[in-house]
């Protein structure tokens, strides 16, 4: 008769050890370090120079930031722009199908249009337009209207006419190419069903163009702002000139242009918030996940941080 074999229990094999937690060392980058608190140096010595100048009374920038003059400047530099805005858009986009057109003559006037518009600087421009009556002493319309050029070209209209018309060239090519960005294959089905060409570009080819066409459109407008201080050479009263003649009556000319520096950088602010959001409005096809606006960011943080709040 066999012995019985005690069947206790297995031996477990010891625990295996908890392996060490990794403590991860960011590499330290001390060129940054040392580039920050050289751009810093520089900004706070740029700072203190106009701080400390001698020669600038910055109590007189904070009291004709809100003068009559400047403000009336101010609105005439917005109207100025928003017009000539209007009058590039208009005719750029007329240009932009001139040129896309397959008549030659209309591709060539439209081609030739934007040649010289756009090789020739504004200032140049604006002087010619101011010094028209030059040339042609008499605008005769025949029945329609008649006066002398010096009475039409108006500061005014100088203004108008320099700063639109140029601006259409440039808004041409932008068209153009929000244009050429739609595919062809939804023109030739808009044809198939029966639209016409002027009602395809109506409904099918520029609202699918429209967000190539914003983004650098409000550039333009923001740049038109700025650009609309040339217009101080055929004496039309915006808001350079207005400051200019202060300052030149006050003998603050450097606190002058500080004002007026101030309400361009807040005329410009303004239309870039406009600008965001409209390139948001027409971004809604192209894109599934459109970026959080800069008030949602902020409200996200604000419950980011409530939520913390309650659970500590």
């Amino acid at each position: 008769m066999t012995d019985k074999i005690d069947k206790g229990p297995a031996d477990t094999p010891p625990a295996a050890a908890a392996p060490e937690t990794i403590k991860a060392i960011p590499v330290r980058h001390y060129g940054r370090y040392v580039s920050a608190v050289v751009v810093l140096a520089l900004v706070a010595l740029l700072v203190n120079a106009f701080a400390t100048a001698e020669k600038i009374q910055w109590s007189a920038v904070g009291d004709k930031l809100f003068d009559s003059t400047v403000l009336a400047g101010a609105g005439r530099t917005l109207l100025i722009s928003v017009l000539a805005m209007i009058v590039g858009v208009v005719l750029g986009v007329l240009l932009a199908v001139m040129r896309l057109s397959k008549n030659p003559v209309t591709s060539w006037v439209a081609w030739a249009y934007i040649w010289f518009f756009r090789g020739t600087p504004v200032y140049v421009q604006l002087l010619l337009w101011f010094n028209l009556a030059l040339i042609f002493p008499m605008l005769n319309l025949g029945p329609i209207y008649k006066d002398e050029m010096t009475d039409v070209m108006t500061p005014f209209m100088c203004a108008l006419l320099g700063l639109g018309l140029n601006e259409a060239a440039y808004m041409a090519e932008i068209c153009r190419a929000g244009l050429m960005a739609v595919d062809e294959g939804q023109t030739e089905a808009a044809h198939a069903l029966g639209m016409s060409h002027g009602k395809t570009l109506r409904r099918i080819v520029i609202p699918q163009a429209m967000r190539v066409i914003v983004p650098p459109t409000g550039n333009e407008f923001i740049n038109m702002l700025k650009t609309s201080s040339l217009v101080y050479a055929v004496t039309y009263n915006e808001l350079l000139r207005a400051t200019s003649t202060i300052g030149s009556t006050s003998y603050a000319v450097m606190e002058m242009l500080f004002v007026a520096s101030i309400w361009y950088l807040v005329m410009t602010s303004v239309f870039s918030v406009f600008q965001y959001y409209l390139e948001r409005r027409f971004a809604r096809g192209s894109s599934r996940n459109l970026p959080a606006t800069p008030f949602q960011k902020i409200r996200a943080n604000l419950l980011s941080l409530r939520s913390q709040g309650g659970a500590a």
